[in-house]
């Protein structure tokens, strides 16, 4: 890059050293200390840090917490347990703050049985949404998002607090694919808001946004059992477990295994004499019903067996995603912020 496509003037964060920007790169590495920055126009790149409020005592509980509140983890493995290594790691998230406003065009289902039928619906939507993704690849951590809502209080970014104080990570993707995700994002929970049953079209605008970098604090535990090592993830800002891998139990293992292959064996066998009988006792018309039923039932007797070998076979070693929770369904609550307009067309 020649010198007279070089950029100069702006310091590094960490260092205070003098950073040099070639033209169109948006990720610049400082040569003194190595932290990656990342250029965005004038202004910059909003940064934020959460604080900790969660000290290593109660990080080391919600491990053991963890490791005695779930069956699929061997009996015994919170108090067998011992905690090698504890430290805070800082990892950044992509943030996406927006006044999101929402237009759904569909149809909902009403009336039931000879009078069911679909009327036509306008949904209006209006709601300040959050969206976060993790900036780099979490890996070991296993954290691709955190709990960050609107309004919630954040420090401004103090490189060195966070250094001295833990392991900082800094971005490697890029934030035109954050800007996507969290638009996709906005879009899903609107229709889901919506909540009909046929969904014609959707319009979504933002206003307000705000794009910025979270460093979000995360107790990383490591522990050994029985010789070998695992680790959990405990979010630094509420102690709430986000990622963990743990012993398997072998007493869930079991019965999961001798469980589904007796209760598959039982409706393979049973439950396909019993259809074969009714249907050479009934009609020709019912008959053929039967066997089909019989069938689909089968097929599904031999997933469920399938699913119970899975669990024998892979239950081992039990890893927990606290992200991957099931997704709350949304309801219309005027204290919600949530504005949603039912009108029948003529």
């Amino acid at each position: 890059m020649a010198e007279k496509d070089t950029l100069h003037g702006l310091n590094c964060p960490n260092c205070n050293a003098m950073l040099p920007i070639p033209e169109g790169q948006k990720i610049i590495v400082c040569p003194y200390c190595d932290m990656r920055s990342l250029v965005r126009g004038e202004r910059g790149l909003r940064r934020y840090q959460v604080p900790v409020t969660i000290q290593r005592e109660e990080a080391h509980q919600a491990l053991s917490k963890f490791l005695s509140g779930k069956f699929m983890i061997a009996r015994g493995a919170s108090r067998k347990s011992i905690i090698q290594e504890t430290f805070i790691a800082y990892l950044p998230f992509w943030t996406n703050w927006s006044r999101v406003l929402g237009w759904v065009f569909g149809q909902e289902e009403v009336g039931s049985g000879d009078n069911k039928r679909y009327e036509p619906r306008e949904m209006k939507i209006t709601e300040d949404m959050v969206w976060n993704g993790a900036a780099l690849d979490v890996g070991e951590f296993g954290v691709e998002k955190v709990a960050l809502r609107a309004g919630q209080d954040m420090d401004p970014f103090n490189p060195e607090e966070l250094h001295s104080s833990g392991m900082v990570f800094e971005p490697v993707s890029s934030t035109s694919e954050a800007k996507a995700d969290a638009e996709k994002d906005f879009l899903t929970r609107v229709r889901d808001m919506a909540n009909l049953d046929r969904v014609a079209q959707t319009f979504v605008r933002l206003t307000n946004k705000r794009m910025g970098l979270v460093y979000y604090p995360l107790w990383v535990l490591r522990y050994l059992y029985r010789g070998r090592s695992y680790q959990v993830v405990v979010d630094g800002h509420n102690s709430e477990v986000l990622y963990g891998k743990a012993p398997g139990s072998t007493m869930f293992r079991s019965i999961a295994l001798i469980g589904g292959i007796a209760l598959g064996a039982f409706i393979a066998v049973d439950g396909c004499s019993l259809a074969t009988y009714l249907a050479l006792a009934s009609g020709d018309d019912d008959g053929l019903g039967i066997l089909v039923i019989a069938g689909g039932a089968l097929i599904f007797d031999f997933g469920m067996m399938a699913a119970a070998y899975r669990a024998f076979r892979y239950g081992e070693q039990y890893e927990y995603h606290g992200h991957r929770k099931k997704k709350r369904r949304f309801w219309t609550r005027k204290e919600d912020g949530i504005r949603r307009v039912r009108e029948k067309n003529a």
